[in-house]
């Protein structure tokens, strides 16, 4: 018997691979769906025709990696919703999906990766501040002597600073893991209603001028239109030339030529990256070439847990929406819905 719902992934064709998260991933979101009466249907956005045939049938949309436009939602007359596996949304339109009457859903970060984005911020922090990337080069290549001279200046960790932008639950569980490090953590988070939530995991809030201040600074925002391009040249302008810059937010919300001017001017010591304002970042990217640079892939939510715990978390909201309730993770709260749907207590 057929499935009585679809759910259409739209992925990135990568060479002769068009599964933008791997086969594993899909084959689980794929199992999850079916217990909820809905077939996952994956299509490249390259196959034009086979991706607008697919847009029609679609009763919910799921990120795979491509920006989910207005031409797209239009084109699925049957879309109620539009899901992604991912804390972020900033690859859907959603003022096309409020104005065509789709929910947008995400996967927040405590029911999934919370732990492991923190371990990755903490991971690249350290990382830097042992300068393990231009220490494991030098003496790989034998050159013993020079890893030696290499190691001044060299921060203490315990006892120095972090300063943490965007204080929600990837920040908090990054600041609780600084303090078993001996760091002392301040943050800045401009719309933290909870401000008691700061406190209660160690974090004294500050001006973002301050925060930048920091020994390192780590950076947790979502990107949205105030966020993007928060940190430019004015804002490494703050920062210590003995200071180190963590990433694992997203990329657009550093102006990255200023990143690399700020490197190159010896105005900060280093960086660790997890992500860049163009994904996969371009081969002639100069901070794929500095010594003071950790890149990673765009992977800090990633672990073998993480990736069963993801997709469990998207088919439940999709069994509600699919059975007439409310969904819990909505992001465009303000939309009116194609269907009625029971808002539950």
């Amino acid at each position: 018997m057929s499935n009585k719902f679809k759910v259409l992934k739209v992925s990135r064709e990568i060479g002769n691979n068009t599964k933008a998260v791997g086969p594993s991933m899909t084959s689980r979101e794929a199992k999850e769906f079916a217990k909820v009466d809905a077939e996952l249907v994956e299509v490249a956005d390259s196959n034009k025709n086979k991706l607008f045939a697919a847009l029609k049938d679609a009763d919910i949309l799921l990120y795979g990696g491509v920006p989910i436009t207005r031409t797209m939602m239009e084109a699925a007359p049957k879309c109620i919703a539009i899901m992604t596996q991912t804390v972020g949304y900033d690859a859907i339109d959603i003022q096309a999906a409020t104005d065509n009457n789709i929910f947008v859903m995400n996967n927040p970060a405590f029911e999934w990766c919370v732990e492991e984005v923190s371990n990755h911020a903490m991971t690249l922090l350290l990382a830097c501040a042992k300068k393990v990337k231009i220490l494991d080069k030098l003496v790989s290549q034998c050159h013993w002597a020079d890893a030696k001279k290499a190691l001044p200046p060299m921060g203490s960790i315990y006892g120095q600073t972090l300063g943490i932008i965007g204080c929600g639950a990837i920040g908090r569980m990054t600041a609780r893991k600084a303090k078993a490090f001996g760091l002392n953590v301040i943050g800045y988070d401009p719309y933290m209603p909870e401000r008691y939530l700061a406190k209660e995991n160690g974090i004294t809030l500050k001006r973002l001028g301050d925060v930048l201040k920091a020994d390192y600074v780590s950076l947790h925002p979502d990107l949205n239109e105030t966020s993007l391009h928060m940190i430019d040249d004015k804002a490494f302008a703050h920062m210590k030339p003995t200071a180190y810059f963590i990433n694992t937010s997203r990329g657009k919300v550093v102006d990255e030529m200023a990143l690399v001017k700020a490197l190159e001017e010896k105005r900060i010591a280093g960086a660790g990256l997890d992500v860049f304002e163009k994904e996969p970042a371009d081969q002639d990217n100069p901070l794929l070439k500095m010594d003071n640079v950790i890149v990673l892939p765009h992977s800090a939510f990633y672990s073998d847990a993480s990736s069963v715990l993801a997709p469990i978390t998207i088919g439940k909201q999709a069994g509600k929406v699919l059975s007439g309730r409310w969904p819990d993770n909505v992001v465009n709260k303000s939309v009116k819905p194609k269907v009625k749907l029971i808002k539950e207590r």
